[in-house]
């Protein structure tokens, strides 16, 4: 049980700055707005309605309650196999990391509707959609996921 109470607080630190960074960009931002931080990056205020770079964000409305529950479904899996596999360590920080960030994308969509992205990376005329610390986690998750899958020996 110990192990499992580290990769939760692991989600928890995720899902703690993905909710505060957001809660300082609602509180500093108007929707829309944009502050150059630098050539290549600016901090915005974007709503996001749908999943993944705004994919389904025009659906008219169903898409909350698909993606939140989609988000409910994968916690619950990722918690059982939290508790299934303590001991693998690489496997588990990335679910860790994954389960922070479903969190606060989920609690976005219950409590405002839509999500928060704030981080804006662009070059001359191409832009990468605004994303949060939530998508990043996720993203960075599903790599080392990727990674730990490459690591495992494979079954005859």
């Amino acid at each position: 049980m110990l192990h499992l109470s580290k990769w939760l607080g692991l989600s928890a630190v995720v899902l703690a700055l993905d909710l505060y960074t957001k809660q300082l960009v609602l509180k500093s931002f108007e929707y829309g707005e944009h502050l150059a931080v630098s050539s290549f990056f600016d901090l915005v205020r974007y709503h996001n309605e749908g999943a993944a770079f705004s994919f389904l964000a025009g659906a008219g409305g169903w898409q909350r309650v698909f993606f939140s529950t989609i988000a409910v479904i994968a916690s619950i899996v990722i918690v059982y196999m939290l508790r299934k596999h303590p001991t693998q360590k690489l496997f588990c920080f990335a679910l860790a990391l994954v389960l922070g960030g479903a969190l606060g994308n989920l609690y976005d969509r219950l409590t405002l509707g839509y999500v928060v992205d704030f981080l804006f990376f662009h070059y001359r005329e191409y832009y990468w959609p605004a994303f949060n610390v939530a998508d990043s986690a996720i993203s960075v998750g599903v790599v080392l996921l990727l990674i730990d899958s490459f690591k495992k020996p494979a079954r005859a």
